[in-house]
């Protein structure tokens, strides 16, 4: 079994004071810090670009998962890869050849991710295995943190495994976003998730960063 890793997303966090909770989070132990970019057209929200990507590489050596809630991505790839990106995370439904554009990431000697909504069936993947290092299943409507987990994509966390494995890219990540926590952390993990998004039950937990990596790795 694949150890499991915590991204913590910084969506969560305290944005006036960015930097210093993402080294905090790299002292708590976390594996990678995930960061949500967002239009107001693929997802009804807006966040950060390119120059907080920048930003957040000066203050940590972990790597950085970014995840691109936005229509035709492919226009930013180079920026945000310039920027310190190590992962890039597309949807299909936002890219047009959704092929060219994961080559396009990895051209860019950046990690290349697909990100499924609910909604999204894990068959937009067949096609394109063998260009992806992440498969992210979100387990919420994406556009705004600290929404619950949507208990019907857990089977779809299995399915994305199986399919993975048995194309024989075990090295792929499945990741899970949304609603992550102690109690929804277990499932996932059982169904196939090696990597856990999580932003509240980190940055707003009682317990502290630290401890709240902890329980989610446990599971």
């Amino acid at each position: 079994m694949k150890r499991i890793r915590i991204a913590p997303s910084i969506l969560a966090a305290d944005f006036a004071a960015l930097g210093e909770a993402v080294r905090e989070a790299e002292a708590a132990g976390a594996d990678l810090i995930h960061v949500d970019v967002m239009d107001g057209r693929f997802v009804p929200n807006l966040t950060i670009g390119p120059p907080v990507v920048a930003a957040l590489r000066r203050v940590t050596r972990l790597p950085l998962d970014v995840h691109l809630m936005i229509v035709e991505p492919e226009r930013y790839l180079r920026a945000f890869a310039e920027a310190g990106a190590t992962i890039l995370t597309v949807h299909p439904e936002a890219t047009i050849h959704l092929h060219r554009t994961l080559t396009q990431i990895r051209s860019l000697g950046v990690q290349a991710g697909v990100a499924l909504n609910p909604s999204t069936s894990e068959e937009s993947l067949r096609y394109v295995l063998e260009e992806l290092d992440l498969v992210l299943v979100m387990s919420v409507n994406p556009g705004f943190g600290g929404q619950s987990f949507i208990p019907a994509v857990l089977p779809k966390i299995g399915r994305v495994r199986a399919m993975l494995d048995g194309a024989g890219l075990q090295e792929v990540s499945v990741a899970v976003d949304g609603g992550i926590t102690p109690q929804t952390a277990p499932r996932v993990i059982r169904a196939g998730a090696d990597l856990l998004v999580a932003g509240s039950a980190i940055f707003r937990a009682e317990v502290g960063v630290a401890e709240a990596i902890r329980r989610l790795r446990a599971g």
